[in-house]
C-alpha cells in the first residue's frame, strides 16, 4: 500500500507543495514544530533514508538544500536544521526547521497550531523563492 506521502505526490492527498522536480518532493508539515517546518521526499517510495541509491541521496540533499536556502529567505530564524527522523512514515524523508532556538528542533514539545490559510499563504511565499533560486 502506497505511503501517506506517496499519495500526497501523487495529489490523492492535499498538501501545502513548496517545490517538485523529476525525483524529489517539498511541502509544509501540517504538525509543525516551528513555522516553516518542511519535509523533503524522495518520488520513489524507499522506507530508510540511507537505502536510498547514492545518486538519489545526493539529489535529494541537493534539493534539499534548495529548499533551505527559500526557508531561510522566508522564515526569520538563525539557521534551518535538518533531521533524518520519524518511524510514523514508511517512505524516507528529510525533516527541514526554521530554528530560532534549539527548542524548536524538539519533536516532544507543544506544536504551533497553523491555520490552513496560514500554512497556504507561506507555502506561497516559499514556493515563489525557490523558484527564483538559482
Amino acid at each position: 500500500m502506497p505511503s501517506i506521502f506517496s499519495k500526497i505526490i501523487a495529489g490523492e492527498v492535499p498538501c501545502h507543495k513548496l517545490a517538485e522536480d523529476e525525483h524529489s518532493f517539498a511541502f509544509l508539515d501540517i504538525n509543525p514544530n516551528a513555522p516553516g517546518h518542511a519535509l523533503v521526499v524522495p518520488k520513489r517510495e524507499v522506507d530508510r533514508y540511507f537505502d536510498l541509491e547514492d545518486q538519489e541521496l545526493a539529489r535529494l540533499n541537493q534539493f534539499a538544500k534548495k529548499v533551505a536556502r527559500a526557508l531561510e529567505a522566508v522564515v526569520p530564524c538563525q539557521r534551518v536544521g535538518v533531521a533524518i527522523v520519524g518511524l510514523e512514515v514508511p517512505h524516507a524523508h528529510v525533516h527541514l526547521i526554521p530554528l530560532r532556538a534549539m527548542d524548536d528542533f524538539h519533536f516532544n514539545k507543544p506544536k504551533p497550531k497553523p491555520t490552513h490559510e496560514e500554512l497556504a499563504q507561506l507555502a506561497d511565499k516559499i514556493r515563489q523563492q525557490f523558484d527564483r533560486m538559482p
